[in-house]
């Protein structure tokens, strides 16, 4: 049922940009020149609008998930350091219990 509704959410997502495509087909200048006063700015780019509207929004996404990576770099080192007590305990804890003596364990009574 998940695997189906991943691909109902994937073919919703996947109509809405090609009509955001098909819809967005003019092409628009993106000037890098903040200072420019001319129509002619120094750096210039042109690009169908959908184009500039999923590339940002692709980087918006990578910029997001890097800054999560980052700051949940505490809970990650938090986690190696507790696995490493944990394998180091287990280790212990087999060591301790290969060094005891073999108890025999008595026979059950027929009460």
């Amino acid at each position: 049922m998940i695997r189906f509704l991943k691909y109902v959410v994937l073919a919703v997502v996947a109509i809405l940009l090609l009509l955001l495509a098909f819809a967005n087909r003019q092409i628009v200048p993106i000037s890098f020149d903040p200072f420019s006063s001319s129509d002619e700015p120094a750096f210039a780019i042109s690009a169908p609008l959908f184009e500039v509207v999923i590339v940002f929004a692709m980087l918006g996404v990578v910029v997001g998930a890097t800054a999560t990576w980052f700051a949940q770099g505490r809970y990650r080192r938090a986690a190696r350091r507790h696995r490493a007590e944990a394998e180091r305990l287990r280790a212990e804890s087999d060591a301790l219990k290969a060094a005891q003596p073999q108890a025999s364990t008595p026979a059950p009574t027929g009460r």
